[in-house]
């Protein structure tokens, strides 16, 4: 019950304005659409609630909708939770670890990173969601994979109604023919008849809830195994990139170092049980974490400030050998950079061949980076920043004369 009030206890009713955004918009409306028309189908055409298994069968469509409402309002509503303005650290003598946030007036705890959209620094943040129109992290990151794991789940099941409808009310109504297939949307194979025909308008109706139902079933899945295999090393997405370029860092500068990710346990179930408990509440404060053995509590936040001074690993030159248009999920780029367009209101960046652009972060497939406009590397000049295609970019020609540096030279560095 205490979870429960946790959800609908809004610190104020501003926070109801996340609703009114694109992305709840279109995640309720599937949600909505995928449950109603199976159950509609389910008791109407396929499933009677008067039989014992349609009435199973009902109980469990509305537990998938209950349980995906629950946690998708709990992610968005309960929100990541947030470092509190002014905070320092109780030694004042670690503050020297840290980065100081200027817009929060704060320090940011290890873990914690400002973000643009909710203009606050969020506790181990892993990205800013459209779909809830909130940050993903400390303490909305359990809800949100449950989520991301039951509305798959949920749309399967639905799919199963969908295709068993469709076929159960059109078996009997297929004439075949020599060169045509004639379907006779007047004829019910189920007897009695159902209150409604199963006609043409609900034949659209079902087979366009299955294509939702298929599309959220491959898009949030993949979502789902991303979010689970980031979740059993203990890391976020942006932690992910942070490790990246720090073994690309150590690697460059040829150093005798090797990067160890300090909140990995080692053991997937300790990881995995710092995010999912069975009182819904996370372990820890969200700005102390537990540490394996050999590093330091500001083991990534060192890392981080040795990223931001190096400016080779914090952005990276490319430049644009094929034109992008700019569209969210290019088809022309190859269905692996279709399937794994950032889910993000981040803008894309339109490219045209000869372009340089400075990449700051990425994905496999994917970078993130500002684009220069005037063709030169000085700092402060007028840039466009956004996504854009990792095939569509190599990198740029100086940097790579640079790589070829001799040995001495980079390690003098």
């Amino acid at each position: 019950m205490g979870t429960f009030c946790s959800v609908i206890k809004f610190e104020n009713l501003q926070e109801l304005k996340r609703l009114c955004h694109w992305g709840p918009i279109i995640a309720l409306g599937v949600i909505a659409i995928c449950s109603t028309m199976a159950m509609i189908d389910s008791v109407l055409w396929y499933w009677p609630l008067h039989t014992t298994g349609g009435s199973v069968n009902f109980i469990m469509l509305i537990n998938w909708t209950v349980m995906i409402l629950y946690n998708y309002f709990n992610a968005m509503f309960v929100g990541p939770g947030f470092v509190p303005l002014g905070w320092k650290p109780e030694n004042s003598q670690d503050s020297m670890y840290l980065q100081y946030c200027q817009v929060c007036q704060a320090y940011k705890a290890p873990r914690s990173h400002h973000c643009r959209k909710c203009n606050r620094c969020v506790l181990k943040m892993d990205h800013h969601c459209p779909w809830i129109n909130n940050c993903c992290g400390y303490q909305n990151h359990a809800s949100f994979t449950l989520f991301l794991l039951l509305a798959p789940l949920g749309c399967i099941h639905a799919a199963f109604i969908f295709v068993m409808t469709m076929y159960t009310q059109l078996y009997n109504r297929l004439s075949f023919g020599w060169n045509t297939v004639k379907i006779d949307m007047s004829a019910a194979r189920r007897d009695p008849l159902p209150i409604i025909p199963f006609g043409l308008a609900a034949f659209a109706a079902t087979l366009f809830a299955l294509g939702l139902a298929l599309g959220t079933t491959i898009a949030v899945g993949m979502l789902f195994f991303i979010q689970i295999k980031i979740i059993l090393r203990n890391q976020t997405s942006i932690e992910s990139w942070i490790e990246e370029k720090a073994k690309d860092r150590i690697q460059y500068y040829q150093l005798d170092e090797v990067f160890v990710f300090p909140y990995d346990t080692g053991s997937r179930w300790k990881n995995f049980k710092q995010v999912f408990t069975w009182s819904g509440v996370p372990e820890g404060d969200g700005l102390e974490w537990p540490v394996r053995e050999g590093c330091h509590q500001y083991s990534l936040t060192i890392e981080q400030l040795k990223q931001k001074a190096d400016k080779r690993v914090r952005s990276v030159r490319y430049k644009v050998i094929e034109d992008y248009s700019g569209a969210c999920c290019p088809l022309n780029k190859g269905i692996k950079t279709f399937f794994t367009s950032p889910c993000t209101e981040e803008p894309r960046i339109r490219l045209r061949k000869g372009e340089f652009i400075l990449a700051t972060r990425g994905l496999r497939y994917w970078l993130y980076g500002d684009k220069i406009l005037d063709d030169s590397f000085i700092e402060g000049v007028s840039r466009i920043r956004g996504w854009f295609p990792r095939n569509c970019v190599e990198k740029c020609p100086c940097d790579a004369e640079t790589e070829q540096a001799p040995e001495g030279e980079k390690k003098n560095r």
